[in-house]
């Protein structure tokens, strides 16, 4: 008598398990993402995609160390630039020309007159503020580019906000530097129709805003001539 023969197995299953369970499917292992980073210093976050190709996304964290840098960075801008102010107000007095005044007394008071009515001293007090404004002002958006190679919010803002603090710090130590700013005193101090230089001040409080402007203008053109690119294939984050 011939011995029952025992049929295959069925395709995809193991023989070493029931009757009935089929084999499942090989679960593709999940690739992790790694974390490069790109040349502007920014992370990226690298996912390989089933098809070939790859994705990237920005790496973002809590309160993360590139804006916590960024911060510090600033705050550094900020006080290097009103510092500065320490040396415009200085050649601001040194090279800031003199309104003469006259003094003169009329009916028992003293009267203080501009010696030269049609002179234009008065306005190359402004002018003198104006030009080295600037010029300071373009040289620390220079130094902040050769120093900090990137762009950002924070920066933007320590070089304007430097910039008014820069100026207002000089414009006051000129002030305090330069002649006496009780003009019937000095007058009195000096005799009757003796010629005197006037106190500086700035007719137009307007240039105190000319070094913010100036710094962001010209660090706007560093940025876009010499400033980092990004990537080919990589979009910057939203």
């Amino acid at each position: 008598m011939t011995a029952p023969l025992t049929p295959p197995p069925p395709p995809h299953q193991d023989p070493s398990h029931g009757h009935g369970e089929a084999s499942r499917p090989q679960q593709p292992l999940q690739q992790q993402p790694s974390l490069q980073e790109a040349p502007d210093g920014r992370s990226w976050q690298f996912w390989p995609e089933p098809s070939g190709g790859s994705g990237f996304a920005p790496a973002y964290g809590q309160d993360g160390p590139g804006m916590k840098t960024e911060l510090r960075e600033a705050a550094v801008v900020t006080v290097a630039v009103a510092l500065g102010g320490v040396l415009l107000g200085l050649l601001w007095w040194w090279l800031a020309p003199s309104v003469p005044l006259i003094g003169d007394v009329v009916d028992g008071r003293w009267v203080v007159y501009v010696k030269d009515s049609e002179g234009e001293q008065a306005i190359g007090v402004d002018g003198t503020f104006t030009l080295l404004a600037l010029a300071f002002g373009a040289v620390s958006a220079l130094g902040a580019f050769l120093v900090r190679r990137r762009g950002g919010v924070p920066l933007v803002v320590a070089l304007a906000v430097g910039g008014v603090l820069g100026s207002v710090l000089a414009w006051r130590l000129g002030v305090w530097l330069g002649p006496a700013q009780d003009v019937i005193a000095h007058a009195k101090g000096v005799g009757k129709g003796v010629t005197f230089s006037a106190p500086l001040k700035l007719g137009a409080k307007g240039v105190l805003l000319v070094w913010s402007v100036a710094a962001l203008v010209v660090h706007l053109g560093l940025m876009g001539l010499f400033g980092p690119r990004d990537p080919d294939g990589v979009a910057p984050p939203v």
